[in-house]
């Protein structure tokens, strides 16, 4: 699937989780606007959703991996904070 703007997953997938890589994206102030993004797979409930989020974090972690549910107005996630702790 090619990449989507969110008003066009919102359209294919109506009342969907949808899981999907985010392929175009910026930061402002602590906050994810994600522009563009490729639907990886679609489900009704929440805990599935997650559970394949995670698989998918845990297969390749440097890739945006989101999932959001299509009655949301946009897509804005929180800033995940990917440092390396030093010694403590």
């Amino acid at each position: 699937m090619s990449d989507l703007r969110w008003n066009e997953v919102q359209e294919r997938f109506p009342n969907e989780w949808v899981v999907f890589e985010a392929t175009k994206a910026y930061s402002k102030e602590g906050q994810r606007y994600i522009e563009e993004m490729t639907v990886i797979d679609v489900f009704e409930d929440s805990s599935k959703a997650l559970k394949r989020y995670s698989e998918l974090h845990q297969q390749a972690p440097h890739r945006e991996y989101c999932f959001f549910h299509t009655s949301r107005p946009e897509v804005v996630a929180r800033e995940r904070y990917m440092g390396i702790r030093g010694p403590r």
